[in-house]
């Protein structure tokens, strides 16, 4: 369990586990978000380097045939491997997109868990007074908001 939840005082240790679970959840999304969005810049990257290099070296020396552009494509080693890379750009992109959703829902889903059920989590009035002060830790620290719903 990480430290500053540790330390938390006016907090059960159930609801420690479960402020550490929804803190394990966002390190998870936000990792997938930095993958994805790096896997958009690569695809981004290669899809240009291809249009280039196609453009520039293939279809301006072909420019007579379009049998003759196909066939300068797929006889250029440089030109496939970017071709190739870019459409293993596009599925991990996808892929990334698809891993990122459900670990974004899976974060939300228990993020919203924690603030419909906080009145269960800070029974006593002393941890109810005092609940402010984990929210804002785990705001400060990992970017977790249990004020509200909402995102």
């Amino acid at each position: 369990m990480d430290s500053p939840i540790q330390l938390l005082e006016h907090t059960d240790q159930a609801t420690k586990q479960m402020l550490e679970n929804v803190r394990k959840r966002k390190v998870k999304f936000d990792n997938l978000k930095k993958w994805h969005y790096i896997s958009i810049y690569l695809t981004l990257f290669f899809a240009f380097i291809f249009f280039v290099y196609f453009y520039f070296n293939i279809a301006g020396h072909h420019s007579y045939s379009f049998l003759a552009i196909i066939s300068a494509a797929l006889n250029d080693t440089f030109n496939m491997f970017v071709l190739t890379m870019t459409l293993i750009g596009l599925g991990a992109m996808n892929l990334l997109k698809q891993q990122k959703e459900k670990k974004e829902k899976e974060y939300q889903e228990l993020r919203c868990e924690i603030v419909d059920r906080s009145k269960d989590l800070w029974k006593r009035e002393e941890e109810w007074k005092n609940r402010h002060v984990v929210f804002e830790i785990m705001k400060k620290q990992y970017d977790i908001n249990l004020y509200h719903e909402k995102k």
